[in-house]
């Protein structure tokens, strides 16, 4: 089936449990031998179990036909804990699409399949996963689980993250990560998927915000997601436009090349800055550009994996 296929005429995602786990075979099958070690939580070997170690491993069955206690030892299992946050807010619904396909994503949709994809991975390793979802209020929150029924429930919530809201808003997102951080008490893995392009607030409390959610030893990557073609490039033609603030309705007209210039090296500088932050707040910080697909996104977790567990 298509991948192109899965997606809803209303604007959700359908099957996003279906695309996520392509998306997560296809960047398998492209690593031809992966340095990466600990992927999989597959089941390795039986060993003899010892007195006084947890039985909740023991194979049963094996023991119905041979009469010994044997446990099931599994490659790299750990009891890593990971909360994903997605902003939800208007600008993350840029590009304007009137129809999508996986290869034609504008930046809520890349960050909920993202998400989805890193949760097929989790949940593969046995591992806990939470979700909060922003825009100009705290929409959702579910604290970390492993279950079958906590994995769909936050796979519906990212389907219908999509969804746009017809009103402008603006987002105060250092609002809602202090918020955040208040409720995650154990040490855990952090992605926040954002285009950092809210507005009402400054770039300091934004960072004093990512700085409590490295609090009791969590580890925090910031996936900045964009359009490079448009946001960072400024790639128009030159016929007249009108560029529109979504977030706050704000409209401008204009010939683009009259800014390009002075565009692009605002933003150059921007993004230059946002990753020196990171680095001395300890974030990590990766590009996410919507055109370059899920690799940077997977990758990044798995080295993130091995230096967290």
């Amino acid at each position: 089936m298509d991948l192109q296929l899965e997606l809803n005429k209303a604007g959700g995602f359908k099957n996003l449990d279906l695309l996520a786990k392509r998306v997560v075979e296809g960047f398998i099958a492209g690593m031809h031998k992966s340095p990466f070690h600990g992927f999989s939580a597959e089941f390795a070997e039986h060993k003899i179990y010892n007195q006084g170690e947890s039985t909740r491993h023991i194979d049963w069955k094996l023991f119905a036909k041979t009469d010994r206690l044997y446990t099931k030892r599994y490659d790299e299992e750990t009891n890593l804990r990971c909360h994903l946050i997605l902003d939800g807010s208007p600008s993350m619904f840029y590009p304007e699409k009137k129809s999508t396909d996986i290869s034609n994503l504008n930046k809520i949709g890349f960050s909920a399949l993202a998400c989805a994809s890193l949760m097929h991975i989790l949940k593969k390793q046995r591992d806990a996963v939470g979700l909060s979802i922003y825009s100009d209020t705290y929409k959702f929150y579910a604290p970390e689980k492993g279950s079958e029924r906590h994995h769909q429930m936050l796979l519906a919530q990212l389907a219908n993250a999509i969804i746009k809201e017809d009103e402008a808003q603006q987002t105060a997102t250092y609002t809602y990560l202090h918020q955040i951080a208040e409720k995650i008490h154990r040490r855990s893995l952090i992605f926040l998927f954002t285009d950092m392009f809210q507005t009402a607030q400054s770039d300091q409390k934004l960072f004093e915000a990512l700085r409590h959610l490295k609090y009791n030893k969590h580890e925090v990557v910031l996936f900045h997601v964009f359009d490079k073609a448009t946001e960072y490039i400024f790639d128009f033609d030159n016929n007249p436009k009108q560029f529109i603030d979504v977030e706050t309705g704000d409209h401008i007209d204009l010939y683009p090349d009259n800014i390009k210039q002075d565009y692009e090296t605002a933003v150059a500088t921007y993004f230059k800055d946002l990753k020196l932050k990171c680095g001395q707040y300890g974030i990590k910080y990766v590009e996410a550009d919507i055109k370059q697909g899920f690799n940077p996104i997977l990758t990044t977790y798995m080295v993130e994996r091995q230096k967290f567990v």
